[in-house]
């Protein structure tokens, strides 16, 4: 399928520069009722709270991404679970143009061992009860939250024994 002209997309990024989506990583860490949360270094969403993550390697597999992102900014030993959602992050000037767009594959990871400690592109690291997101005060990435949710709930659903179904 052909396209003529350009999309609504390349029309919002930046004059003469076409915006690749990059695949990404975000490793959602759970322990008990639990989530781990960093705090930004770097754009998009320096200072705000968000999953530890970053970019996939070539040749990398996603989960493999989500573990090596995991103990690069935290220093935590994950075991990665299962691929569950999938978030936009949209990196946009001071004039709203397109400057970088992340596909964040989130990935449930099974928190193993290790403190966390603030590392690479993390100015802090901590857990966060997962209930108390929307309420704690601190400023975070869109869809956190939602996301942390998300992945109790997929948590608990790959932890129901198979006997339980229809019950």
């Amino acid at each position: 399928m052909s396209h003529h002209g350009k999309s609504k997309t390349q029309k919002a990024s930046l004059p003469g520069i076409t915006v690749t989506p990059v695949a990404a990583v975000i490793g959602v860490v759970l322990r008990g009722g639990e989530v781990l949360l960093v705090r930004r270094a770097n754009q998009p969403d320096a200072g705000k709270w968000g999953f530890p993550g970053g970019k996939i390697e070539p040749g990398e597999s996603v989960q493999a991404a989500a573990a090596r992102e995991v103990a690069q900014e935290t220093g935590l030993v994950v075991r990665p679970l299962h691929v569950f959602t999938a978030v936009d992050a949209f990196h946009r000037n001071a004039s709203g143009q397109l400057v970088t767009h992340y596909v964040l594959i989130a990935v449930l990871c099974e928190w193993i061992s290790g403190v966390p400690q603030a590392a690479d592109d993390a100015l802090e690291a901590e857990w966060f009860a997962i209930e108390t997101l929307d309420s704690v005060g601190i400023v975070m990435s869109v869809d956190v939250a939602r996301v942390a949710s998300m992945a109790a709930r997929v948590r608990d659903d790959l932890q129901r024994p198979d006997a339980d179904e229809g019950s």
